[in-house]
Formats: C-alpha cells, sequence, structure tokens
C-alpha cells in the first residue's frame, strides 16, 4: 500500500555518563542504521540510571554525526518554561541542520519533583499546564508572534529567534485517555505508553499492555486527531532467541505475569525470537495498529540492529 509510513528506529540513551561515551554512542548508532538518538529528563538516578542534560547533550551528539536526527524522550514540561523551551529548541534544531524531534510530556514522577522541591500538582493540573505549553511551542516553532492567556502561562507578542526552516517534530508521550487526546491533537509522533498513576508511578498493570488496550489507545489519538497524520511510536525491549514460545514462557516468568505464551507473544509491546520473527511482528502490528516508530534501550542496540537492516 503507497499510505503505509515505512519504518524508522531510535535509540534510547541509558548508559551513557560522559560526552566521550554519548558521542561514540550516537555514532554507532548512525552507523547502524538507526534513525534517531534520545535522551530522557530526570534529575535522579532511579530508574533509569544517572542522565546527562538532554538539551546540551544532544547538542554534542548532533555536532558529532550527519544524519542522525536527536531527540528528548522526553522533557517534563514541569522543568522549563514554554518559551526558554522554544529558544533553546530552534537553537538546536538549527545546530543540528534540521534533526531534532522535541518530546514532552507531563511530569509524572512524584519523588524526582519533591527532592528537587517541586510542586507535584494534580495530574489534572499538569495536563493543562502541558496542553498550554504545546500551544506555545507549536506556534512559536511555527514562526509565528504569539499571544497565550492562559491559566498557567501569559505570553504577549512574542517570536522565537532562530525560526527553523520547518518546525521541529513534536512527541507526546501518552497513556491516559486525556493525554492521548491531548497528544492527538498537537503532536507529530504520539508514544504510546502505559498510564501514569496519581501517585507519581508507571501502571504495572499486565492490563496497560494487552492488545484490546492498545488498540484503543491508538484509536483515541487517531478520534482526536481527526485526519491529521500522526506518526505512532512504543519504546521496546526485545529479546532475542531461536524459539519465540520459550523466550516468551521466559518473559512472563520475569515479569511476573501469570499468562499463556501465545497472548505475551500477542502484546504489542513485546518482540521476541530471532530477528526475523520479530521483523514479522513489526510488519504485522504496524498493519494491526499503525506503528511504525520504534526505539530501543542502548543495551540492545547492536543485537537489534539485525532487525533494522531487515526493515
Amino acid at each position: 500500500m503507497n499510505d503505509v509510513r515505512p519504518f524508522r528506529f531510535g535509540v534510547a540513551v541509558e548508559s551513557a555518563r560522559t560526552a566521550r561515551d554519548l558521542v561514540a554512542l550516537a555514532r554507532r548508532a548512525e552507523e547502524l542504521g538507526y534513525a534517531t538518538l534520545t535522551l530522557r529528563d530526570h534529575f535522579v538516578s532511579e530508574p533509569f540510571g544517572d542522565q546527562l542534560a538532554p538539551m546540551v547533550a544532544l547538542t554534542a551528539a548532533a555536532c558529532a554525526t550527519r544524519t542522525l536526527r536527536v531527540g528528548t524522550l522526553v522533557l517534563a514540561n514541569d522543568y522549563r518554561h514554554p518559551v526558554v523551551l522554544a529558544k533553546e529548541a530552534a537553537t538546536l534544531d538549527e545546530v543540528s541542520g534540521g534533526r531534532f524531534e522535541l518530546g514532552v510530556g507531563a511530569g509524572w514522577l512524584r519523588e524526582e519533583y519533591e527532592r528537587a522541591g517541586m510542586a507535584f500538582d494534580a495530574a489534572g493540573v499538569r495536563v493543562d499546564r502541558l496542553e498550554e505549553s504545546l500551544r506555545l511551542l507549536r506556534s512559536l516553532l511555527d514562526g509565528r508572534k504569539t499571544t497565550l492567556e492562559g491559566a498557567h502561562y501569559r505570553v504577549r507578542d512574542l517570536t522565537v529567534f532562530p525560526v527553523p526552516e520547518r518546525r521541529p517534530p513534536i512527541l507526546v508521550g501518552a497513556g491516559s485517555g486525556r493525554m492521548l487526546g491531548l497528544a492527538g491533537r498537537y503532536a507529530d509522533i504520539v508514544g504510546i505508553l502505559p498510564r501514569a498513576l496519581p501517585g507519581g508511578a508507571i501502571s504495572e498493570e499486565v492490563s496497560e499492555r494487552l492488545p484490546d488496550t492498545i488498540a484503543r489507545k491508538v484509536d483515541r489519538v487517531r478520534e482526536a486527531a481527526d485526519g491529521r497524520e500522526v506518526e505512532l511510536s512504543m519504546l521496546v525491549t526485545p529479546r532475542f532467541g531461536p524459539d519465540p514460545r520459550r523466550v516468551a514462557e521466559r518473559t512472563a516468568r520475569e515479569r511476573g505475569w501469570d499468562l499463556p505464551a501465545d497472548l505475551v507473544l500477542d502484546m504489542p509491546s513485546q518482540f521476541v525470537g530471532p530477528p526475523g520473527h520479530i521483523a514479522e511482528q513489526m510488519v504485522a502490528r504496524r498493519d494491526r495498529y499503525g506503528f511504525s516508530y520504534y526505539l530501543v534501550p542502548d543495551r540492545r542496540m547492536e543485537e537489534f540492529a539485525q532487525v533494522v537492516e531487515l526493515l
């Protein structure tokens, strides 16, 4: 079909602690055919390990590569004023030659807010604030003179410099119904996630990963997008082995899921087996759900490159 979106793949940095390591990782990802290198946005080491500041570190990665896109996965909206972020995003897009992707979310890790001395507002307030931020970011990065009188941000007759030749794609990570709707309305790329819980954690419920749940989330995004083209993305941790069923059984045991192998094999977020089988799973799930952009942790980058080559 002519309208099938081609696959692309990214690396989520988890192990790089120095500029030297990050640059080496970026160059290797580019060599292996990955489309993007992404960084998370956390002050604390749990649960992903210590990390470099994303916007600064991504500048180094962009300057060390030629074709690799760089992105945030994702910035917590509450950590930066959107006007400051728009300025930084426009500058990084300029420095990278138009290779920046701006990922943002509402923020979810209560412990991090508290340890940093920031108010962890109710989820509805954080999402309200993100919506205003997305309106500002889209307008400013489109090069428009922007005014917004919101409940959280007030901006008057402001433009951003440098003006991107083309607005950097905006990615929103979303798991709850309201966040999925917000992402569908404002994002160019939607990262489908488990729900963030009001207490400040990510849901570990198996139901969040089942096919019907993912299908409902995708439908919510498409409904909100109202015909606008949106790229669907997911961060996954593929598990390799010659026998997909045995790998699925091992995955269920390790995750504490009381599920048969067949159900694990059908989970949209689970890719298990040899590279050829995983590639077939990805094609089938693109046809079924629309996912075409997958990211893997850097520790799986080398092994997963076999799948990248196939697709």
